[in-house]
């Protein structure tokens, strides 16, 4: 059934893909002059998690920490928990010292979590990372290809590498920490966007199946309308896990923030690569196959 919604996401794709592709430029320049900014899962450093039994006053808590002459930190405060990032690993005795000082200056009721990475195990951890992501993106392949084509495969891998990509260089632009929640949520938003792919590329099938398909407009139209054939559904899906995503970023603990704000860039930017690019790429390589005529028979003359 034909969609009569007047929108052409096919030839409006265009303009869309330009952006995506200067957005995606940018992020990849800024990704290489200044890098991921690691957390201490892919970094060698120690964080230290304090929960204080009063309310504490910032500046008095980095004073303190400015004293202890530890190296660079990082602290980030949240009512009767302090957490502090430190560039380098600490030793036993530092770790000692700064605990009992801070219990002495402070608050001698504090408790305290320490987690210490080293550099061989931050590399060790980096690597799991990288290798995660491609086993993910292998066995997306193998599936869409056996339960697709090809065309639908690489369509598939494209937009993910494109929603993977995109979120890596938001975090780099506005160098927001990288550690492995980041990865848990990068794999999620794998996940969530070829649902919505596959999604769009199980209707584009159905139609294919019974269109009659004599020109390139033909498949125009065909992408056309399973994208609008698909569009509620698409939304549906992806409005209830972003309300999810945006409840845990402003509800939730400082440990979660950047993971729900990483789900919530690219639960968007699935939705949008589903459309304007994994699809719009099939077409563009369904395209390059040549379309099969009918081809009209001659009525036997009866003798």
């Amino acid at each position: 059934m034909r969609s009569k919604r007047s929108f052409d996401f096919v030839h409006t794709s265009p303009r869309f893909l330009t952006i995506s592709a200067l957005i995606l430029l940018i992020g990849l320049i800024m990704l290489g002059i200044k890098g991921l900014n690691y957390g201490i899962d892919f970094s060698s450093g120690t964080s230290v998690d304090i929960t204080v039994s009063k309310k504490i006053e910032e500046g008095k808590v980095r004073s303190f920490l400015e004293g202890q002459n530890l190296g660079e930190f990082t602290l980030t405060s949240a009512e009767l928990r302090e957490s502090i990032r430190f560039k380098h690993a600490l030793n036993e005795a530092e770790e000692k010292k700064l605990k009992s000082e801070f219990q002495a200056q402070i608050d001698p009721n504090s408790s305290f979590e320490v987690f210490i990475v080293d550099v061989e195990i931050a590399k060790e951890q980096q690597r799991n990372a990288i290798i995660g992501l491609l086993v993910a993106s292998l066995g997306i392949v193998i599936y869409v290809s056996i339960r697709f084509e090809w065309r639908f495969a690489i369509s598939a891998v494209v937009a993910l590498l494109y929603d993977a990509l995109f979120v890596i260089c938001m975090f780099s632009i506005f160098r927001l920490e990288v550690n492995l929640p980041f990865i848990l949520a990068v794999l999620t938003i794998i996940g969530y966007s070829i649902n919505d792919t596959i999604v769009i590329f199980d209707r584009i099938r159905e139609n294919l199946r019974f269109a009659k398909i004599k020109s390139h407009a033909d498949l125009d139209r065909l992408v056309n309308d399973s994208i609008w054939q698909t569009m509620a559904r698409s939304i549906n899906t992806v409005i209830t896990v972003l309300i999810a995503a945006i409840c845990l970023f402003v509800f939730g603990g400082e440990s979660i923030k950047l993971f729900s704000l990483a789900m919530i860039i690219g639960l968007v930017s699935g939705a949008y690569s589903s459309i304007f690019i994994a699809s719009q790429l099939w077409l563009f390589l369904k395209k390059r196959q040549p379309i099969k005529k009918a081809v009209a028979t001659k009525p036997q003359s009866t003798p």
